[in-house]
This record gives structure tokens, C-alpha cells and sequence, in this order.
């Protein structure tokens, strides 16, 4: 079947599959009678902080290679973002704070299942982000399953996770005592370089499940996937601020959070061991919680029983004891 029998369909879906640069328009019938040429429109990446999507304040910016013309040309720009841009996504959750620690846990995961419709509806994609950061087609297939079904698990766990890490303590006197989890507050990710989109997912929502509130550094090798991941955030129910991501370099912008007093709590998985010891040492300074996490493999996050559950939520909780009278 030649050219001018398919239809515009078609022929838009065989330059998607060749990542032609153009996109050719016809008549209905596929008659070439009045046919343009068109560019496609290039996608503008930018950083996501208080529910909008913002320039680096510095201007500054870093090219990425493009592996599939699918999505994007060879290169693309992604902000690099600098020190003042770190404090204010830190004002943004610091904003969003108090709003998402007293919605009822039921309530975020409702949102948090909201979040995985818009992430399913939007898998075609993230998948091609995927693949023009260098994954294969299967691989960025199971990335997304794995990622969608990510979401539905925090979403589910968020009003019984209380249960698992409260208790009831054998107190002597007249008193009842028991112990309930709080949020600690704002916490600073260092996700994963790899998988971007998985990795990515796997840190900030187990954080977010219980009423924090999250400044993350993207992947420094594909942030743009986690820019249109961004996208679902903002057409999801979650409110503005409560998860603020930043792209650029992270032995730039993570020395910068360690040491901001409002930051609580790092969460930081790099393979950098000299700035693993700087975070530890910043964080000490100002009394944060400070995890580092090193030589993690990708199968490591594709594995439901290593990359999910009540540790990765326990791990940013405060817990507060409350005494009783009784028997009066």
C-alpha cells in the first residue's frame, strides 16, 4: 500500500515509529492536494516547585543527548538549578506543610490513587521519555507498569500504616500509655540516577504517604522524564508544594538543603562518596535525619519485596507518646 492510500493516521503513527522530525498533513483520504509540512512544537523543560513549573531564578541551563527523535530533537535544555532556587522550594513545602499533615490519611490516598489514574493515562508518555533517555522500549514498558503500580501501593498503605508502627506501652501506675507516628516535616531526596522514573517514585511517595512534604533532586543523567511525571503531580489532587522538584547537579543543590535549618530529614541515593560524607556532615550540624544509600542496582527498585514497604515510610516518622490517667 503506497503513501497516498494511507491515512493521516497512519502516516502521523509511521513517523513516530521512524522519529521523523516532521509531521506531514493531508486530506482525509490521504491525497497529497494542499499537504504542509509542520515542525513539532518543542517541549520546554522546567523545574516544578510550589505546583508550578519555573525557570532556574539563574538562568542557567544543561544540555541532555537525546538516544530517540520520538520525543524530543538530539538535545534538549534542562535548568540548572542553583542555590536560591533550593530555598525556595523549601518555602514552597514549608507552605504546604502544615495543609497536607492535617488532611485525614484516607484523604492522601485518595489522592495518591488519583495521582496513578493520571500516570496511567499518560504511560505512552513517559514511555518515550524513557526511551529517549536511553532505556529499550520493554524496558521502559515494565519501568511504567512497575512505577503505576508504585503509586497504588502507597495509596493503599496510607491509612494502615499507622496501625504497624503505633503500639501500646506496659506502663506502671495509674496511666495508659501509647505511642502514635507524626510527620517529621520537610525532607530533602537525592533520588536514584537509575531507573529515573521508578526511582524517583519509590522515594518521594513513601515520604509523602505520611504528611511530609519534599524537596527532590531529579536525575541528573534523565530529568526530563521526571518533568512530565511533574505533569501528572499538577493535574493530580495533590496540592501545590507538597512535592517541589528540582534538575541540575546534585553536588551542587543537596550540600545546599543539608544545611538548611527548615529541611529535616535527606534521603540521598547516590553513588558519590565524598558527597555522601558531606550531606552527613551538613546534616549533622543542624540535627537532621540523614540517610545515604550507595551502589544501589536498578533491579534493586523493580524487586516489589527490596523496593517497597513499612521501612521506606517508618524511616521519616517521629513518634510521640501520650500518658493517660486511668482508674480514677
Amino acid at each position: 500500500m503506497s503513501n497516498k492510500t494511507k491515512t493521516k493516521v497512519e502516516q502521523i503513527e509511521i513517523h513516530h515509529q521512524k522519529g521523523g522530525p516532521l509531521v506531514k498533513h493531508g486530506t482525509e483520504n490521504g491525497e497529497a492536494n494542499g499537504a504542509s509540512e509542520r515542525l513539532r512544537v518543542a517541549k520546554a523543560y522546567k523545574m516544578f516547585v510550589g505546583g508550578e513549573f519555573v525557570r532556574s531564578e539563574s538562568g542557567r541551563y544543561f544540555q541532555i543527548e537525546s538516544s530517540s527523535k520520538v520525543a524530543d530533537p538530539q538535545a534538549v535544555k534542562i535548568p540548572r538549578g542553583s542555590r536560591k532556587d533550593a530555598r525556595d522550594a523549601v518555602l514552597a513545602a514549608k507552605n504546604a506543610e502544615a495543609g497536607w499533615a492535617g488532611k485525614t490519611a484516607f484523604n492522601r490516598g485518595q489522592i495518591l490513587y488519583r495521582l496513578a489514574e493520571v500516570m496511567e493515562s499518560r504511560r505512552g508518555e513517559l514511555e518515550e521519555m524513557l526511551v529517549s533517555g536511553g532505556a529499550t522500549l520493554d524496558e521502559a514498558a515494565e519501568e511504567v507498569d512497575v512505577s503505576i503500580d508504585r503509586a497504588i501501593y502507597y495509596a493503599g498503605f496510607s491509612d494502615k500504616f499507622q496501625a504497624l508502627v503505633a503500639s501500646s506501652n506496659p506502663v506502671a501506675g495509674p496511666h495508659f500509655g501509647f505511642t502514635v507516628p507524626e510527620p517529621m516535616g520537610i525532607v530533602a531526596v537525592v533520588a536514584p540516577d537509575r531507573p529515573s522514573l521508578l526511582g524517583l517514585i519509590s522515594t518521594i511517595l513513601p515520604v509523602i504517604v505520611s504528611g511530609n512534604v519534599v524537596v527532590a533532586i531529579a536525575s541528573e543523567s534523565d530529568p526530563r522524564t521526571a518533568v512530565v511525571w511533574c505533569e501528572c503531580l499538577a493535574t493530580s489532587d495533590l496540592p501545590k508544594g507538597v512535592v517541589n522538584v528540582l534538575t541540575g547537579q546534585a553536588k551542587e543543590i543537596a550540600p545546599i538543603l543539608a544545611k538548611h535549618r527548615e529541611v529535616n530529614a535527606i534521603d540521598a541515593w547516590l553513588d558519590d562518596k565524598d558527597l555522601a560524607t558531606a550531606l552527613e556532615k551538613e546534616g549533622a550540624d543542624s540535627i537532621k535525619r540523614v540517610k545515604t544509600h550507595r551502589d544501589i542496582e536498578d533491579a534493586h527498585w523493580l524487586d516489589d519485596r527490596a523496593g517497597q514497604g513499612l521501612g521506606y515510610i517508618e524511616r521519616f516518622l517521629e513518634h510521640k507518646s501520650i500518658w493517660h490517667p486511668v482508674g480514677i
